[in-house]
């Protein structure tokens, strides 16, 4: 994937120790970087309630499997997490299986799981 633009200002926003602050914070990047898949998953980690979790996770989803089919990428193959430019979306991936557990949607949760596996068996998501 190519490199997320947002990242320098995200950085410095995920150091703010207020929750309220680093939300305000990533949503103001949002603003500027719409496609940042990596700002939608920190959104939906640290977002107020297992609903609103959800909506930015499936958010970052979506905008990264557009991002991933813009780089070349057609349904299949890996997309590892040692890229760091990949993060943003695998992030998100995880970020929605984890939202879709907690608001009980367990079939999209194994499907998240699923493609986690699919795209990075060897992802943080496999240890354990």
């Amino acid at each position: 994937m190519p490199p997320d633009p947002a990242q320098v200002d995200l950085d410095a926003a995920r150091q703010l120790g207020d929750l309220v602050a680093r939300r305000a914070a990533i949503a103001q990047i949002i603003v500027n970087y719409p496609r940042s898949c990596a700002c939608w998953a920190d959104l939906a980690d640290i977002a107020e309630d297992q609903v609103e979790a959800y909506a930015y996770a499936r958010t970052g989803y979506h905008r990264g499997l557009d991002q991933l089919r813009q780089a070349g990428w057609r349904g299949s193959g890996f997309v590892r997490w040692a890229e760091p430019t990949n993060r943003g979306m695998l992030s998100s991936v995880a970020a929605l299986r984890k939202a879709a557990g907690a608001i009980g949607e367990a079939d999209e949760e194994a499907r998240c799981a699923e493609f986690l596996a699919l795209l990075d068996p060897s992802g943080p998501w496999a240890q354990g």
